[in-house]
């Protein structure tokens, strides 16, 4: 197991972290299908758009995201499970709703446990992407019961040690509050220039080199800036890595790797399986020659190990 958080090796690899933080915060979403908010229109923390039949599966994108990153995903699982693929609201055009306002994640999370309750739904699974994956742990070390098992794609239980490695929700608080509040207040053509910047980090040259950064460009543009920059805020500061043993599921994180990274693969994973310690039954899955949108970069790669968690 890597000692050491590779951040703590080299610090030039912050800012390398730097833009992959930033990235995170660029959209992934596609122009919004009919869907059912929740709890309602006013008061959504997001929409479901539910197809497919059998066990039941969530699918969770990540910050500024919407269902349609799971577009391929969905394809495949529809005919053999249910599908509650989820948009949250303010991002990638949808009402921002209930995130209008406050905190995103805790209330999302929240939120989602209730969705599950009041649809009686059995022992799903959870799917989620960068912020989707933090909010699945989240949700399975606030509510063990549940969840069957989750899935995360590339997200930490803390982002904060991206910034500094040795960082607290203490410590890192100023800071994310600053990116939270220079997010909400700088001008358009700043915010458009800062998100072009961070959009090389989000995915691989092998992904289509026309479709894919167009549709993120065009997402992030349809998000609400408030929930985006609150969301992000809600990320940096969250740190679950206390509450891990208390999961109960088992848990499968797909981490990805590329060679324009300053770590090599065993160091990258053998950090995230740090990151992740003491987590009952953990299960870190790497995936080569992709970065931040594994679904994206490394199609069947991706489908392959998801086809496996799910098996597990």
């Amino acid at each position: 197991m890597f000692k050491r958080s590779p951040c703590a090796r080299s610090r030039p690899g912050l800012v390398f972290w730097l833009t992959i933080a930033f990235a995170i915060v660029i959209a992934c979403a596609s122009g919004v299908k009919a869907a059912t908010p929740f709890p309602d229109a006013p008061t959504a923390r997001f929409s479901v758009e539910v197809v497919g039949t059998g066990p039941d599966l969530i699918l969770i994108p990540g910050l500024n995201c919407s269902r349609e990153v799971w577009e391929a995903t969905a394809e495949r699982l529809k005919g053999r499970y249910r599908l509650h693929l989820l948009h949250i609201a303010g991002f990638a055009g949808e009402p921002a709703a209930g995130n209008a306002e406050g905190p995103v994640i805790t209330p999302s999370v929240e939120a989602l446990n209730a969705y599950i309750v009041q649809n009686k739904l059995k022992d799903p699974i959870v799917v989620g992407h960068s912020l989707g994956g933090l909010m699945g742990l989240k949700l399975a070390t606030s509510h063990p019961q549940a969840l069957s098992k989750l899935v995360v794609v590339d997200a930490l239980p803390f982002i904060g040690v991206l910034f500094n490695p040795v960082a607290t929700v203490d410590t890192i608080a100023p800071q994310a509050a600053r990116m939270r509040d220079a997010m909400r207040n700088v001008d358009d053509a700043t915010y458009k220039a800062q998100q072009d910047a961070a959009r090389a980090a989000l995915a691989a040259a092998t992904t289509d080199a026309e479709r894919n950064p167009r549709r993120i460009a065009l997402w992030t543009a349809l998000s609400d800036r408030r929930v985006s920059a609150q969301a992000f805020y809600d990320d940096m500061t969250l740190d679950l890595r206390p509450e891990l043993t208390k999961i109960t599921a088992p848990v499968t994180v797909l981490v990805p790797h590329h060679a324009s990274m300053p770590f090599t693969a065993p160091q990258t994973y053998g950090f995230y399986e740090q990151q992740y310690k003491g987590t009952p039954k953990l299960r870190i899955v790497g995936i080569e020659d992709s970065r931040h949108f594994i679904m994206y970069d490394q199609p069947q790669a991706f489908a392959e190990a998801l086809e496996a968690a799910l098996q597990k």
